[in-house]
């Protein structure tokens, strides 16, 4: 179950422009109430004036919503209807009334004019609202609408109230992912910096928890016999909790926690294991702990567990199919050309849910051959969660603040593939449509980092406006053939 996103309660205020009759905002108001079937506040409070717009947000603050849907039941007040983005402290949707089959003359609300004055006047106060690809619509339509909007609800409250809290720097020889903070202000995330030092020593301050055995027996249980180190299990219990508590005393005003650790080369030999298995069960609450101090790679999983409300990860764009393996399992089998495909992977932190059964508690063989001597048998370097991730559909996507600090974004969707990988660590088989040609004009054009985080399902719709709505203005996508790249060689 994930505990560390928000709960979204939405309202839904009318707005009526004073020359058409309220009657029909309000009657409209109530089908609308009426088709929606998730948990709607309907404020009692109608805008025609600001006086009006200023109780109404009073209601439903006090109703205890975090996110509005504004609806135009008629032409509607432009300053007023505007001004409710302004002073309600959350996201606002703004639809529109299509008209019915029957009176033109008394029953016509000509909602489908005010929606563009609507857009006008948000853009003249910079305010930011959803409005939906085609935002006008019958009661059934916009309660379809309704429900769009609640996963780009649930990812900008969780943004806007999200601490990313770090630890360590970034490996030398691996800065790809390291980028300016400034895109976190904009987004309104805070951050707290820190080092390994204070991780380690809260980590020794959590020796001989009494909560220790308790999360032993949950590992253990999760696992299954013979898929995990007993003797391993108390180090990485106590690091776990290390983890809860220091997201429950840090996270300050926020109310949602991610982390971005540094997790080599000297966290294993130090700590006694490598974190993975921990990292992956975190996430798997809705906490994502991205390695390597991959900020944006922390905060891309957080918004993926809003959208989603799943577990997420974080793994490398890595290393492509070989042709054999495509040729032998997946070609004339599945509709993707060898460059569709690439393989996913990290050295284990995907939650154990969204792996093959087989997974296991393993060592990392990189590590192994760096820090521990050679012909050794793994000591520190175990932890890791390994196995083949589990095929099913997948979004693949990043939010990244580039070298000039500008917010870039990209969204793919596609599937992992029943598709055995024959190699270590939490990999899989991927496969997005046209990937060969969105690597190069958008992962290496763009300068993207070798990191993605993970959604389990197709969330592209969601992501796309959640993003556009915290004014992410490039937002790159594999487009098909028939839509080239602006730096694709049309001759190539």
């Amino acid at each position: 179950m994930l505990n560390n996103i928000p709960e979204v309660k939405l309202g839904l205020i009318a707005v009526s422009r004073d020359c058409f009759p309220i009657a029909l905002s309000e009657q409209r108001r109530a089908a609308v109430a009426k088709a929606y079937s998730g948990e709607l506040y309907v404020s009692p409070v109608t805008v025609e004036n600001e006086q009006d717009m200023l109780n109404a947000v009073k209601d439903v603050t006090d109703a205890g919503c975090n996110a509005l849907v504004v609806f135009l039941g008629n032409f509607g007040p432009e300053t007023p209807e505007t001004l409710i983005a302004k002073y309600f402290d959350g996201p606002c949707m703004f639809v529109a009334a299509a008209e019915g089959d029957g009176d033109l003359i008394n029953g016509r609300g000509d909602a489908y004019c005010g929606m563009l004055n609507c857009s006008y006047n948000l853009g003249m106060r910079k305010l930011r609202g959803y409005i939906p690809s085609y935002p006008v619509g019958t009661a059934d339509e916009i309660a379809k609408m309704i429900a769009d909007f609640v996963p780009v609800a649930r990812a900008v409250i969780g943004v806007q109230n999200l601490k990313i809290i770090t630890f360590g720097p970034r490996p030398q020889d691996f800065f790809a992912c390291n980028a300016p903070i400034k895109g976190l202000y904009e987004l309104g995330i805070e951050i707290e910096e820190n080092s390994e030092l204070d991780l380690l020593v809260a980590y020794k301050q959590h020796a001989d928890d009494p909560r220790i055995p308790e999360v032993c027996a949950d590992m253990a249980s999760e696992m299954g016999e013979g898929r995990y180190f007993p003797d391993l299990l108390a180090r990485m219990a106590q690091f776990e909790l290390t983890l809860l508590d220091w997201a429950e005393t840090h996270k300050g005003a926020r109310k949602y926690v991610a982390f971005a650790d540094k997790c080599w080369p000297a966290f294993p030999e130090q700590f006694g294991f490598e974190p993975c298995f921990v990292n992956s069960r975190l996430a798997a609450r809705g906490i994502p702990v991205s390695c390597e101090v991959d900020i944006y790679g922390a905060l891309s999983e957080y918004i993926g567990a809003c959208v989603s409300c799943d577990a997420v990860t974080i793994l490398d764009i890595n290393n492509s199919v070989p042709a054999s393996m495509w040729e032998s399992q997946i070609k004339g089998k599945y509709n993707y050309s060898l460059t569709d495909t690439f393989m996913g992977f990290h050295c284990g932190n995907t939650p154990s849910c969204k792996m093959c059964a087989d997974r296991a508690v393993k060592y990392q063989l990189i590590q192994h051959r760096l820090l521990e001597p050679a012909g050794s048998e793994p000591d520190f370097t175990r932890g890791t969660l390994e196995g083949d991730i589990a095929p099913g559909e997948i979004t693949f996507f990043r939010l990244q603040c580039d070298s000039e600090g500008v917010l870039r974004s990209y969204i793919a969707e596609g599937e992992v593939l029943p598709v055995a990988t024959g190699s270590f660590g939490g990999i899989g088989v991927f496969a997005i449509p046209e990937m060969g040609r969105f690597y190069r004009h958008v992962l290496i054009q763009k300068r993207f980092p070798h990191h993605g985080a993970v959604a389990f399902g197709h969330y592209g719709k969601a992501l796309f406006d959640a993003l556009k709505f915290l004014g992410v203005a490039d937002i790159g996508y594999n487009q098909p053939k028939s839509l080239p790249y602006p730096t694709e060689n049309p001759w190539a």
